[in-house]
């Protein structure tokens, strides 16, 4: 087991910390963390920073992922925009979720309702090492073809 220190902001006391859905769940769902008097209506069309009121300490050599919760996208159309959201390891600020509503219908977020999925993955150093020619990377199946090249 990797630990990830949490701290808790003011506004996210009383949410469950990030937790799995089953036991051999990928992703610890990620909650919003608005006031609990508080219903944000994200109309279809739009886009919004959502506060979890978590800081994390991720570990060098890792990143954190933000993706969005399958269920929410198939059955609503919300979504985490810039999915995945990397949260890097030298971050230190509140891990917040950019969901958009591609839906046709409004979608209230009420207070810990689940919005994302929250994975840590290993990030290994690397750099990069220049080539002198386009032969020098090697010879693939694929080559040079773009968009739509392996079929539809």
């Amino acid at each position: 087991m990797i630990p990830v220190t949490v701290f808790r902001l003011p506004h996210g006391l009383g949410l469950p910390l990030p937790e799995r859905a089953t036991p051999h769940a990928a992703g610890l769902d990620l909650r919003a963390a608005i006031p609990e008097q508080d219903t944000w209506v994200l109309a279809p069309g739009e886009r919004r920073l959502v506060p979890t009121g978590l800081v994390l300490a991720i570990p060098p050599g890792y990143e954190g992922q933000v993706r969005p919760r399958s269920g929410l996208a198939f059955k609503l159309g919300v979504t985490v925009l810039n999915a995945p959201g990397t949260i890097d390891a030298d971050y230190r600020g509140e891990v917040q979720v950019l969901l958009v509503n591609h839906g046709e219908a409004p979608f209230p977020l009420r207070r810990g309702e689940r919005i994302a999925q929250f994975l840590l993955a290993p990030v290994p150093p690397w750099t990069w090492q220049e080539a002198d020619t386009p032969a020098a990377l090697g010879e693939t199946q694929r080559g040079e073809g773009g968009y739509g090249s392996t079929g539809s």
